[in-house]
């Protein structure tokens, strides 16, 4: 199983969904603040097509996205084959 990375800040209601969401499949995973972390934020922002909102979430070293492309992932079969990979 792939490891699951989901960097986030602590006031975003769609870092805490991808968290629960993650818990109640099961899977796996860990959490970065950036908090406070401007530059860590603008580095994995530069090296992911630009992008700027929490949560940034990973599968391996895929970038999947945000709560929304997680939670899509899973309805059409992507999320289980990433994991799989």
């Amino acid at each position: 199983m792939k490891e699951v990375m989901i960097y986030k800040t602590s006031l975003c209601p769609y870092c805490v969904s991808a968290v629960k969401f993650l818990q109640s499949k099961g899977i796996p995973y860990q959490e970065q603040s950036l908090d406070g972390d401007h530059e860590l934020r603008m580095k994995l922002s530069a090296e992911n097509g630009g992008w700027r909102t929490v949560p940034m979430i990973f599968i391996g070293e895929r970038f999947v996205g945000g709560y929304t492309e997680l939670v899509a992932a899973h309805k059409d079969g992507r999320l289980d084959a990433w994991m799989a990979e």
